[in-house]
């Protein structure tokens, strides 16, 4: 609950912070697609469940990298 307000919070504050991350995570991550990634207003939950599932990590996992970018 913790980390999908915190993710929540990180992305509806600044979407320029979300764009450079998310421009990050794909070059990272070569099976992020720009469709994988692209922000749409009360999906952010959607979104990160699909992010984790394609990198097979956790949400605790995910946010660290994301962060970390």
């Amino acid at each position: 609950m913790v980390l999908s307000k915190t993710m929540h919070i990180m992305i509806s504050k600044d979407t320029g912070y979300w764009n450079q991350k998310k421009e990050k995570l794909k070059q990272k991550y070569a099976v992020i697609t720009d469709e994988d990634v692209r922000l749409i207003d009360g999906k952010e939950k959607e979104m990160m469940e699909m992010l984790c599932y394609k990198l097979e990590k956790s949400k605790a996992e995910l946010v660290s990298i994301i962060v970390s970018l």
